[in-house]
C-alpha cells in the first residue's frame, strides 16, 4: 500500500472557493479562522494521519479486531494511536468550547475528518460515531447530560455510539423490540442490538452508548420510540467512573472491509436490565436520533470522498512506477510507465475529477451547515437549514457510490496486480463498499430525497439550486474557449435535472415516483458535482489572470479537470434523465415468479 499525502491544496481550493470559507469567516465565533490558521491546521491534521494512522490501515486490516473473555481488543497500535488523537485535542475541533470543544467551523472540521478517514477509515470510525452522539446530546440533552457526558466525550475521554439495528429490525425501525421500562429516575432496557460500531473496544474506558428503544405504554411503529442514554459504565453525580452496567457485546461480526472496527452485537439487560436515562420525551427517539443519523450521513458521504482519494492516490503512484507496453506512435521496444497510455489516463482523470467533485459538494454542504447554524439572521438561517436538508442525501449517497466506483477503478489501473492483496488496493474497495449501505442504504437516500425534500415543498428547494446553477452557466458564457465548452456540458446538464425535477413533481408520491428516485439522485448529484467543477474553474480562471498567480500549475490542472468533467461526466445527465421519466415504468411489470 503507497504512502497518503493529504492533498492539501485541494483541501483549501475547496473550503476558500467552494465552500464559502470567507462568508464563514464572517459568522460569529468564526472571525480568528483566518486563510492562515487553516492551512495550519490541515498540516498538523494531514502530518498526524499520515505518519500515525496510515501506516496501521493495512496492519489493522490484516489483524482485525477480537472478543476475547467479553471484551473488545483492537489491532496493535490502535489504542495508542487513539490516545495521540484525543492528546492532540483532534476529537475536541468541532464543538462548544462550553464543554471543552474548540470551536472551529464545521466546514474546516469537516476538511480535517476528510484526512482521518483517507488515513485509517476503521479507526476514524470511533470519533465519527462520537461526534454524532455529541451532536445528539448537545441538541437534545438536558442540562444534566450535558454536564455529565459531554466534556468527557468532546475531550475523546469517552465515546459514543448509535444503537438502532436489530435482527428483526433493519431499515423499518417501527419493527424495533428492545424495551425501556420506567424504574425511579431511569429505565431499564432489554434487548439486542446488532451493527453497532465500535460497541466494545479497548480505546477508552466508557462508552456512551445511544439506544432506541420502546417503552410498555407506548404503541407500535416509530412513534412509540424513545431514545435512551446506556453508558457501559454507570457514572455518579461527581463525574466519575462507577459500576458496570448490563449490557455487553456478544459477537463481532466477520466483514468484508473495515477489519479493524469492531461491528459488535450488542446485549442489554440479560442480568436484570440496563439502566438508562431518558433523552427528551417518551415517543420522540427517533426525532433525536435523526440529529445523530444526519450528522452521520453527511460523514458517511465523506468517507465516500476520502476513500476515493486515497484510492486515487494508490493507483496514480502505481502508474507512475509501473514499466508495461510502448507508449502509442513509438516505434521503439523501450516499456514505458503504464500512465503514458490513454485508457489509463482516462481512468485516473476520471478518479481524479470524481473525487475533486464530491469533495466539492461535502465541503459546500458543510459550509451551509456553519450558515445554518450561526448566521444572526433567522430567516437566512433558515434557507440555508432548506438547502442543507436537500443536499444530504445527496452528500450521503453520491459520494459513496463515486467512492466506491474510484475504488474499483484503482484496482482496474493495477491489473491484476489490483486483486492481490499485497497492493493494498483491493481493501479500499473493500474499506468502500459498506459505505453505500449503512446511515440508511443509498436507495433509501434517494427515497428520502425524492419524496421529503423534493415533493414535500413541490420542489421549491431543487429549483432554488437549479437556479444558482443558471447564473453560474451565464457567467460562463463570457469567459475562454474551454470555459464555454464547460459552460454547454452544465447548461445540459442543468436543463435535464430542472426537467426531471418538474417530472417529479407534476406526478407527485407512488410507485412511478419512488421507481424514479435513485436514477433521480444519481443526476442530481452528477449536476450538481458539474456545477461546482465549473465555479473551480471560474475561480482558477480568474486566479490565473491576477498579477502574480500563486500555484498556477494547481490553477491550470482545475481548468483540465473540469473540462474533463464537463466532457466525460456531465454527458451522463441526459440518460439519467431518461431513467427517471421511463425508466421505471416496467419496475412492476414484472411478476413476483418471473423474477
Amino acid at each position: 500500500m503507497s504512502a497518503y499525502a493529504p492533498p492539501i491544496r485541494d483541501m483549501i481550493f475547496a473550503l476558500t472557493e467552494l465552500a464559502g470559507l470567507s462568508e464563514v469567516r464572517d459568522l460569529p465565533g468564526c472571525e480568528e479562522m483566518t486563510p492562515d490558521l487553516v492551512v495550519a491546521v490541515l498540516a498538523e491534521a494531514g502530518r498526524f494521519g499520515s505518519e500515525v494512522l496510515a501506516p496501521l490501515n493495512a496492519s489493522g486490516d490484516r489483524e482485525g479486531c477480537v472478543l476475547e473473555n467479553g471484551s473488545v481488543r483492537t489491532p496493535r497500535g490502535f489504542p495508542q494511536a487513539y490516545r495521540q488523537f484525543v492528546d492532540g485535542g483532534w476529537n475536541s475541533v468541532a464543538f462548544d468550547p462550553e464543554h471543552g470543544g474548540q470551536g472551529l467551523p464545521w466546514a474546516v472540521s469537516t476538511a480535517v475528518a476528510e484526512i482521518w478517514h483517507s488515513s485509517n477509515m476503521a479507526f476514524a470510525l470511533c470519533p465519527m460515531l462520537t461526534q454524532g452522539a455529541i451532536e445528539l446530546l448537545q441538541t437534545h440533552g438536558s442540562p444534566e447530560q450535558k454536564a455529565r457526558y459531554l466534556p468527557r466525550m468532546v475531550s475523546g475521554e469517552w465515546t459514543g455510539t448509535m444503537n438502532l439495528t436489530e435482527p428483526q429490525a433493519g431499515s423499518d425501525l417501527a419493527a424495533v423490540r428492545t424495551r425501556a421500562v420506567r424504574e425511579g429516575d431511569h429505565y431499564r432496557v432489554t434487548g439486542q442490538k446488532i451493527f453497532i460500531t465500535h460497541g466494545d473496544h479497548d480505546f477508552t474506558d466508557n462508552i456512551v452508548h445511544m439506544v432506541l428503544a420502546r417503552t410498555p405504554e407506548a404503541g407500535n411503529g416509530v412513534r412509540g420510540l424513545s431514545l435512551f442514554i446506556v453508558p457501559k459504565f454507570l457514572v455518579g453525580d461527581d463525574g466519575r467512573i462507577g459500576a458496570r452496567n448490563d449490557l455487553r457485546c456478544i459477537k463481532l461480526e466477520h466483514k468484508l472491509g473495515i477489519h479493524a472496527s469492531p461491528t459488535a452485537v450488542m446485549a442489554f439487560g440479560d442480568d436484570g436490565g440496563a439502566i438508562g436515562y431518558l433523552v427528551g420525551e417518551e415517543g420522540r427517539g427517533l426525532e433525536c436520533m435523526f440529529t445523530m443519523m444526519n450528522n452521520a450521513r453527511l460523514a458517511v458521504g465523506l468517507q465516500g470522498v476520502a476513500i476515493a482519494e486515497r484510492a486515487y492516490q494508490q493507483a496514480r503512484d502505481y502508474a507512475r512506477e509501473r514499466l508495461q507496453g510502448r507508449a502509442p506512435g513509438r516505434s521503439d521496444a523501450e516499456s514505458v510507465a503504464i500512465i503514458h497510455h490513454p485508457d489509463v489516463r482516462r481512468m485516473l482523470l476520471t478518479m481524479k475529477t470524481k473525487t475533486e467533485a464530491i469533495r466539492a459538494l461535502a465541503y459546500f454542504a458543510a459550509g451551509s451547515i456553519d450558515v445554518a447554524r450561526r448566521h444572526p439572521d433567522p430567516a437566512i438561517r433558515r434557507e440555508r437549514q432548506t438547502l442543507v436538508d436537500l443536499l444530504i442525501p445527496v452528500v450521503k449517497a453520491w459520494s459513496t457510490d463515486v467512492g466506491i466506483e474510484v475504488a474499483s477503478m484503482g484496482i482496474q489501473v493495477h491489473g491484476g496486480m489490483g486483486y492481490i492483496e499485497e497492493t493494498g488496493a483491493a481493501q479500499h474497495l473493500r474499506d468502500a463498499r459498506i459505505t453505500a449501505i449503512y446511515e440508511g442504504t443509498n436507495g433509501i437516500q434517494a427515497n428520502d430525497l425524492v419524496g421529503r425534500k423534493v415533493l414535500r415543498d413541490g420542489g421549491a428547494a431543487a429549483r432554488k439550486l437549479i437556479a444558482a446553477m443558471r447564473s453560474t452557466e451565464g457567467i460562463l458564457a463570457h469567459q475562454n474557449a474551454n470555459l464555454t465548452a464547460v459552460r454547454t456540458r452544465l447548461g445540459a446538464g442543468v436543463d435535464a435535472l430542472d426537467t426531471a425535477t418538474n417530472w417529479l413533481v407534476e406526478r407527485g408520491p407512488g410507485t412511478e415516483t419512488a421507481a424514479a428516485a435513485y436514477p433521480y439522485l444519481r443526476l442530481f448529484g452528477t449536476v450538481a458535482g458539474g456545477w461546482l467543477m465549473a465555479k473551480a474553474a471560474l475561480a482558477a480562471d480568474t486566479l490565473l489572470a491576477a498579477a502574480d498567480p500563486t500555484d498556477e500549475r494547481m490553477l491550470e490542472t482545475k481548468l483540465v479537470s473540469a473540462r474533463f468533467y464537463a466532457d466525460n461526466v456531465l454527458p451522463h445527465a441526459p440518460a439519467l434523465l431518461a431513467a427517471v421519466t421511463s425508466g421505471g415504468e416496467m419496475v412492476t411489470a414484472m411478476g413476483e415468479a418471473e423474477f
